[in-house]
């Protein structure tokens, strides 16, 4: 081999080499702060039998708060199942068989948080006749005899044990297989039964199950104690270190639907605080209200009863919540509350005056609209009123009629069947949005 050769075979080789490093230093920087996140669907680490949290029927707050996610993402959701105990985040997140845990503490250090986006504490389950007088701190009075129900290793077991309340507290499991043993529901129905005083319970545990099983019993927020354990936190999603971007993009869809999440969380009876630590009251929406559960097909009769929480497939929101979204996005108000329909063998000189309705203002009213079951005439022409009036299917399209309605519900329930991308259900109706004194106007009814 020639001089010049070796020179430019040493060339080529270095040339290789600095590649090679490069490409080398490239995977390690991508294995360092890449994201293995698959954008092409929402994967949800989910425990499948954990009310009110999650469950495989999606009928939990967070499975709600991830159908909200995909639809903003306008990707698939799927679940990554396994019960959440010892080895939930190893064998879902960390194993990357999903990417995203709904709810987590702030202070859990196995994952990275999102922004949290709600605040609770632990409260106080108790029956009405139980009277605390000292606004749920552990030295009122009425917990000198009280028998109270406690899960040991919680800030609240601890605080029992300062103030010498152990030997008549009862303990709850706090480990357990949640597809089995359900310890918060347990405490809450004791308390009913008066097997015990009071719950000593973490607030969307306890609220779900006192609305759920005993509505008359009582919630009081455990007061601050300054010199002794914490007891409200904050509430965030966990993903896996070193996904800025998710995080980034995750941070952003929680601020977008701030208020559509909170009136989720309202419905489920979580109680809710404010950044000064008082407990958030949500207008339009009551935490004791009673909810019907959520059927697979439309309501077909009794229209003015209670209604769900939610709508699978659709955001619900509250008067706040509605307003927050009119702030921001072009959407289409559809009132589907019935009226007389207009006779149809009317004779040609009788005079007919369409009724009016006092609704919320820029509102349509698509009146019958919401009945469980429409002719094939009234479906076509609903469906292409709506499509007229959207121009697109990713508008959002907010249904409504008036409290306790099931018009409304079955009227989004029918419009995401069309293929509507941005259902959105406002269960107070014009009643909930006139008593919170916002504008409204008078209109007559579009008739197929």
């Amino acid at each position: 081999m020639t001089a010049a050769l070796r020179s430019r075979f040493t060339r080529f080789c270095g040339l290789c080499l600095a590649l090679a490093v490069t490409a080398g230093a490239a995977e390690r920087a991508a294995a360092a702060t890449g994201e293995v996140v698959d954008l092409s669907k929402l994967r949800v680490c989910a425990d499948p039998g954990n009310l009110p949290y999650s469950n495989d029927q999606g009928e939990g707050f967070e499975n709600k708060i991830a159908e909200m996610i995909a639809r903003e993402l306008d990707v698939p959701l799927e679940y990554t199942w396994f019960p959440q105990t010892i080895g939930f985040v190893r064998m879902t997140l960390a194993a990357k068989r999903c990417d995203l845990i709904i709810g987590v503490a702030t202070t859990n250090e196995l994952m990275q948080n999102t922004n949290p986006y709600y605040r609770s504490s632990y409260v106080i389950v108790h029956r009405a006749d139980m009277e605390l007088k000292d606004g749920g701190h552990l030295d009122d009075p009425a917990f000198a005899t009280a028998r109270l129900g406690i899960q040991p290793r919680t800030p609240v077991a601890t605080l029992v044990a300062r103030y010498g309340l152990l030997t008549r507290a009862k303990p709850y499991r706090l480990i357990v297989d949640t597809r089995l043993e359900k310890p918060a529901r347990a405490m809450v129905e004791d308390v009913a039964k008066g097997e015990i005083d009071a719950a000593l319970a973490w607030g969307p545990l306890a609220g779900y199950w006192v609305k759920e099983l005993a509505p008359d019993l009582k919630i009081t927020p455990l007061a601050p104690d300054a010199s002794h354990e914490r007891l409200d936190f904050r509430v965030s999603m966990g993903i896996r270190y070193n996904e800025p971007d998710w995080k980034h993009l995750l941070n952003r869809i929680l601020e977008k639907h701030k208020a559509e999440i909170e009136a989720i969380l309202t419905s489920y009876g979580v109680p809710l605080l404010d950044e000064q630590g008082h407990l958030l009251q949500k207008a339009g929406l009551d935490p004791a209200q009673s909810f019907a559960p959520e059927p697979e097909g439309y309501r077909m009769s009794d229209y003015r009863a209670p209604v769900p929480a939610a709508l699978k497939g659709a955001r619900t929101v509250d008067v706040a919540g509605l307003q927050a979204l009119l702030a921001k996005e072009d959407a289409l108000l559809v009132d589907v509350m019935p009226t007389q329909r207009k006779p149809e063998k009317r004779p040609a000189d009788a005079i007919w005056r369409d009724p009016e309705r006092d609704t919320i203002k820029g509102a349509v009213w698509l009146a019958n609209m919401g009945f469980g079951r429409l002719d094939e005439s009234e479906e076509a022409a609903f469906k292409a009123e709506l499509e007229r009036l959207a121009g697109d299917r990713n508008r959002p399209i907010v249904l409504f009629c008036e409290p306790d309605c099931w018009m409304s519900w079955n009227a989004a329930k029918r419009a995401l069947s069309y293929g509507f991308r941005n259902i959105v259900w406002f269960p107070g109706g014009a009643t909930a949005w006139r008593n919170a004194g916002l504008e409204g106007n008078l209109v007559t009814p579009w008739r197929p």
